[in-house]
């Protein structure tokens, strides 16, 4: 299998199709902007809502870099990404995760128009394959977030199947 492909399936799994874990589209499904907003006592952890808009950013940061383009500008933090939106704004939660959608989208078929021998190229610094995986573990990583905050506020099975 080659690395193309080996990605290909890895965007697949982490944002469309349950294998190991649920994939980010179902862990945002039927959410509210009241659910996406809602946080533990003690601000102990992002909102669900936070997580999208941090994640949304660095897919469109490495989707600017692909198509060689100036205008997007990345945040001077991390901690600038975690975004809140309004939770009585159900118009604009349903924004997000339409965008969170698109971008998805588009990172795929940006990965289906590379050839094989420009995934080893640096995009600044870092090769294009090399940033295409660390956007899938981070989406694996902010999907458990996710899906451990919809079971904290009830929004998600206690046990589930999905073999």
């Amino acid at each position: 299998m080659s690395k193309k492909e080996l990605l290909q399936n890895g965007v697949n799994q982490v944002f469309y199709e349950e294998e190991w874990y649920p994939p980010l589209s179902e862990a945002l499904k039927n959410l509210t902007a009241a659910q996406a907003s809602w946080q533990p006592e003690g601000n102990a952890a992002n909102t669900i809502w936070e997580n999208v808009n941090h994640l949304l950013i660095f897919k469109e940061r490495l989707l600017s870099r692909l198509h060689k383009d100036e205008t997007f500008v990345a945040p001077q933090t991390n901690d600038e990404t975690f975004v809140q939106g309004d939770a009585h704004d159900e118009e604009a939660w349903q924004e997000t995760v339409k965008r969170t959608l698109h971008v998805h989208d588009a990172l795929q078929s940006s990965l289906a128009s590379l050839q094989e021998e420009a995934l080893d190229q640096p995009s600044p610094a870092l090769p294009v394959w090399q940033q295409y995986l660390n956007i899938l573990l981070h989406d694996a990583y902010h999907t458990g977030q996710i899906v451990q905050l919809r079971k904290l506020q009830g929004s998600w099975p206690a046990k589930r199947s999905y073999l």
